[in-house]
């Protein structure tokens, strides 16, 4: 069985096949990108995205089979510790402009959609922010994250921005990375990322099946997710 996946799944999808009895080939990067090789035609059974927007497109245009939920995710925002200032919480650090700030790529990646959305959600304050904001990784042209980093751990780390906004399920392996902050962002500013799975051949509905099941709902929780 041949599999798609978000980034994001990285990290789990591993423990999540360990209980899962069929072989799988699995393939990770931004779902936004992995959407556009399935309608480019390559090959793959099952398609697992951080937002339901991709698998419900692959469904309109009858590629896929069903889309099928399966975990959900916030933001959160990692800083370079020294950054920090006595009464600094989420929103003043991103609006001290001189704090620079990166994402993922909107479009590309849904982190990036979130975290516009999150602007949005900011009101006027965000207008400057999105203005500020600089898409690092997740997109077409990005370089990748080295090997055994982290996003917001290789971009704060390497000096190309001072704070990241990414996904919650990283938070608890970055707040053990020393000189880095992790700030939990509030509801109902804080987007809420869903994610769902398209099935493209009938060979995958044990797999998706299996994603909404007790068990997977236990490893996602223990590694950070949302069911």
């Amino acid at each position: 069985m041949r599999v798609l996946a978000a980034g994001s799944l990285r990290k789990v999808w591993s423990s999540l096949l360990a209980h899962f009895p069929q072989s799988v080939d699995t393939q990770f990067g931004p779902a936004g990108l992995l959407r556009e090789r399935i309608e480019a035609g390559e090959p793959c059974d099952l398609f697992a995205s951080a937002n339901v927007a991709h698998p419900q497109a692959l469904l309109q245009q009858g590629q896929a089979r069903s889309v099928v939920p399966f975990a959900s995710n916030t933001l959160c925002l990692t800083v370079r510790s020294n950054a920090l200032r006595e009464g600094d919480d989420w929103f003043t650090l991103l609006t001290r402009p001189d704090l620079r700030v990166a994402t993922s790529t909107a479009g590309c990646d849904p982190s990036g959609d979130y975290t516009q959305e999150l602007f949005t959600r900011m009101g006027e304050a965000g207008i400057a922010v999105r203005e500020r904001a600089m898409a690092l990784v997740g997109g077409r042209g990005s370089p990748a994250v080295p090997q055994g980093k982290l996003a917001a751990e290789w971009i704060i780390q390497s000096g190309q921005a001072d704070l990241f906004i990414g996904y919650a399920s990283y938070a608890p392996e970055l707040r053990q990375i020393n000189g880095l902050s992790v700030l939990n962002i509030p509801e109902p500013i804080n987007p809420r990322a869903e994610y769902a799975c398209a099935v493209m051949t009938p060979q995958a509905e044990n797999l998706a099946e299996f994603l909404q099941s007790e068990k997977a709902k236990a490893i996602l929780q223990q590694a950070g997710f949302g069911v």
